[in-house]
């Protein structure tokens, strides 16, 4: 590599992070999600605006598509931590508390949106197939779209607000940890189905069982293996290098993923499941320290990166867009509705909890970017996916800081001093 080229991709990096991180603290400032800001800035430095300027003889878009493998590589290692990180977070966040609301609400409020995204797919197949995209990758991508809740946007949401310890809180983060599990799964199927499709039934009916066995040991058998290793006095590694060893274990569900040809997210995601161990405070540490490289370099970047990809000039339709987020968010906040209902809820605690699930935010967006890659969608459907994650993760974080600001709570049925808290910190916000 010369110098040249080494100075054009030091300086693509540069502007993506820098402003990705500007925009990123204007919109955590207005209390917004962050992710909103990181995927405007991609926008920004696209074709629709900064793009049409030229950096020497050449526009930011077209610079970026001369250094495009390693500006890949980085978007990959940033989706990769990413769902590693949310990995961990979800085996750190998931409670047992209020088993039977989290069941009406992740069985129903997810149910029911899924069910529906299944019998509508078939008749959007040819709108928003893409060049590798069949009818059942395509329908199944359809249906978690619909129903997808994203947990890294809400938690981070819940923890700007500081209500990360309410009863409200754990109910939703219960409820989008049971629903991401299987929706992952899900996307797992769909992509092995694209990856497949000009297979013959043998070779498909592998690719299928090897991503749903991998996931399976992944939830099941692999934590297990890991925890016995994570524990082991004999493992040298974990006790002197606990970041080093975390990201290791990363590496390695990514390689024997990749050998069994199962989608890398899906690993990353499953590796960070496994690799927390809560009674060492060891992990903690080293992910804690993972989580801030992350977060301050590869994560904005990939996040920039998918605002980079959307065409607004070429691949973008109003009523697609529109169609999609109306219908979406309609099934959506009425599956949570009657699943709050079923449960018990009543008034004003439905409209949050429908509210805040119908966030799609981090999820959404890897929903769009992992079938976008993989050629089931196209350009048009996946503009419409990661616009429709930003404006339901927006309207959200808006919806519960205007509802602590005015007093009212979350739950009627909160706890007195979670209650008392909370109108604490909208007193001082």
């Amino acid at each position: 590599m010369s110098n040249s080229d080494l100075t054009a991709i030091l300086f693509l990096l540069l502007l993506l992070v820098s402003l990705a991180q500007l925009f990123g603290y204007l919109f955590a400032k207005i209390r917004q999600p962050k992710v909103v800001g990181e995927i405007l800035a991609g926008i920004v430095l696209g074709p629709a605006l900064l793009g049409r300027l030229h950096i020497g003889s050449y526009s930011f878009p077209e610079l970026s598509r001369q250094h495009a493998s390693i500006l890949d590589f980085v978007y990959w290692m940033g989706l990769l931590l990413l769902m590693f990180l949310s990995g961990a977070e979800t085996k750190q966040l998931f409670t047992r508390e209020e088993r039977r609301e989290v069941g009406w609400l992740a069985v129903v409020g997810t149910g029911i949106p899924f069910a529906i995204g299944l019998v509508c797919g078939p008749r959007l197949a040819t709108a928003l197939s893409g060049p590798r995209g069949n009818k059942p990758s395509l329908v199944i991508i359809l249906a978690v779209g619909v129903a997808v809740t994203s947990v890294p946007v809400i938690s981070r949401i819940f923890a700007d607000l500081k209500i990360l310890h309410t009863r409200f809180a754990r109910l939703v983060l219960g409820v989008a940890v049971l629903e991401d599990i299987v929706l992952w799964a899900a996307l797992g199927v769909a992509t092995a189905l694209a990856g497949a499709a000009a297979l013959e039934p043998r070779h498909m009916a592998y690719h299928l069982l090897s991503t749903v066995g991998f996931f399976a040991l992944g939830l099941t058998v692999l934590p297990k293996a890991v925890k016995i290793i994570n524990k082991s006095r004999f493992n040298v590694f974990a006790q002197h290098a606990p970041v080093a060893y975390a990201l290791a274990v990363l590496l390695a569900y990514c390689a024997i993923a990749g050998a069994l040809g199962v989608n890398l997210v899906f690993a990353a995601f499953l590796a960070g499941f496994a690799v927390v161990h809560k009674k060492r405070r060891l992990f903690a540490e080293a992910l804690d320290v993972i989580g801030k490289v992350s977060f301050a370099f590869f994560i904005p970047i990939y996040f920039a990166m998918v605002g980079l990809k959307l065409d607004l000039v070429k691949a973008f339709s109003w009523r697609m867009l529109l169609l999609f987020l109306v219908g979406t968010c309609a099934i959506k906040l009425f599956s949570v509705a009657l699943a709050g209902r079923l449960a018990g809820f009543r008034g004003l605690d439905l409209v949050n909890l429908a509210i805040t699930t119908n966030a799609r935010g981090g999820p959404g967006i890897v929903l769009a970017s992992v079938a976008f890659d993989a050629g089931i969608i196209n350009a048009t459907f996946y503009t419409t996916l990661v616009l429709a994650a930003v404006l339901t993760s927006q309207f959200a974080g808006a919806w519960l800081e205007y509802v602590l600001r005015r007093g009212w709570p979350l739950l009627s049925s909160e706890p007195n001093n979670e209650r008392v808290a909370v109108r604490d910190v909208a007193a001082v916000a």
